[in-house]
């Protein structure tokens, strides 16, 4: 059997070496969007949820049977340091029975002399209500360019799961905030947060 001389021993601990970073590199990528996931699906950190309009239709049915509890909502806007925006909610708080759907509103102003495009990070609180407050629609799922000096009325659709009526960690909560923070795109592609990460400035 021959003996594997030291150039060869270190030939291969490179090679392992060099092995090992491309899998942490690769690690790294994944790191983020498996996060995300992880949130999207759990409500970790607040992270709310995406829901489709049969199962929209399938909680206001549940709702409907839920003895009419209610929920305040109340909305909240900020903008990251670098965003020359004007992002506020129309209505700071509303009252919404669980299962039913609603629409509320935000505007946004580009206050400064060139064309931004803006993505908008979310979360809810308390935490725990994450899980249960999902949107329809909402501008926060696309990026929103705005020219210099314009003006848009942005809508978001939702509705609160009937299912947080059986969560015990739910026990209290009278009142669930949404709160969104608007970035440039470009900082966000950069390095910027990804959703359920709130800056407000």
């Amino acid at each position: 059997m021959a003996t594997m001389t030291l150039e060869d021993r270190n030939k291969r601990t490179m090679l392992f070496g060099f092995g090992m970073a491309l899998a942490m590199l690769g690690m790294g990528y994944a790191a983020v969007p498996l996060y995300d996931l992880f949130c999207r699906v759990t409500g970790f950190g607040g992270t709310t949820q995406v829901a489709s309009e049969s199962d929209a239709a399938l909680a206001e049915r549940l709702g409907a049977s839920a003895g009419g509890v209610t929920y305040s909502i109340r909305f909240d806007a900020n903008t990251s340091r670098n965003m020359p925006w004007e992002f506020k909610p129309v209505q700071v708080t509303d009252r919404v029975a669980i299962g039913q759907r609603d629409m509320a509103f935000y505007t946004a102003k580009n206050n400064s002399s060139v064309p931004i495009t803006g993505t908008a990070t979310f979360n809810v609180e308390p935490e725990q209500a994450g899980r249960y407050f999902n949107k329809i629609q909402c501008f926060c799922f696309t990026e929103q360019t705005l020219q210099p000096g314009e003006e848009i009325r942005m809508p978001v659709l939702y509705y609160v799961d009937p299912a947080a009526l059986d969560d015990a960690n739910m026990e209290g909560v009278e009142q669930i905030t949404l709160s969104y923070t608007f970035h440039r795109a470009d900082a966000r592609v950069a390095g910027g947060p990804t959703s359920g990460e709130e800056n407000p400035s």
